[in-house]
């Protein structure tokens, strides 16, 4: 008597969705293609599915990003930071670029305004009551934090962009040769630093950019000291 042929591959329904199935194809999105391409049509067609059975698992696209937002900052190591108020002012600060430089699409999505993570506002909390502990008033300490954002913000969105729009350039960037053919007469500076423009305005300061923006921010107290 013949066996019965045994069946092979994947039959009847596909797998059941998840939640976390679809944040795992919703990073990927994000980490490949930008929070401008991040829709429930487009995150449906990622997983053979529907946008329809998407909102079983997630209310909206807002509560999507909640939760990607929410999971990046819980997987984020939370160090000890410096007790001395400026040194902690700073090492929070850097905290933040670090979260942020690591998933650069986080940036696009803060910069509305709207949504957070409050799994991450223990940094905010610290660089404010840092700035309160150097002698800024609680409003100056929420500006200081937000000079200190939109400098932490613009760098690695600058960062992001040139590093995108380069990778896609089939000739060599239009600044370049602008820059070469500058006339020393008219733009003495720019064209003697024209050979190097690239190099020097690429190179990674964001710390020492930081330093010098705490410092300037706490200067109206007295509570900037001299970095050795």
């Amino acid at each position: 008597m013949t066996p019965p042929t045994r069946r092979t591959g994947r039959t009847g329904r596909p797998p059941r969705l998840s939640q976390e199935a679809i944040l795992i194809a919703a990073q990927r999105i994000l980490d490949e293609e930008g929070p401008e391409h991040l829709s429930m049509r487009r995150l449906a067609q990622e997983l053979s599915s529907t946008a329809m059975a998407l909102y079983h698992h997630v209310r909206d696209k807002d509560e999507l990003l909640l939760l990607l937002l929410e999971r990046h900052a819980q997987r984020f190591p939370r160090p000890e930071l410096p007790t001395e108020p400026r040194e902690r002012l700073i090492a929070a600060s850097q905290v933040l670029h670090d979260i942020l430089a690591e998933c650069p699409w986080i940036v696009q999505i803060l910069a509305s305004d709207d949504l957070m993570a409050v799994s991450a506002l223990w940094i905010v909390e610290n660089m404010i009551d840092a700035a309160i502990e150097c002698g800024l008033s609680p409003e100056d300490a929420v500006y200081a934090y937000r000079v200190i954002w939109y400098y932490t913000a613009g760098e690695l969105t600058i960062r992001l962009n040139r590093e995108r729009h380069r990778a896609g350039l089939e000739r060599p960037p239009h600044r370049d040769k602008a820059f070469a053919a500058l006339s020393s007469e008219e733009f003495p500076q720019l064209a003697a630093l024209a050979a190097r423009w690239d190099e020097i305005t690429t190179r990674d300061t964001h710390s020492q950019g930081l330093t010098a923006i705490v410092d300037g921010l706490l200067s109206r107290t007295g509570a900037a000291r001299a970095t050795d």
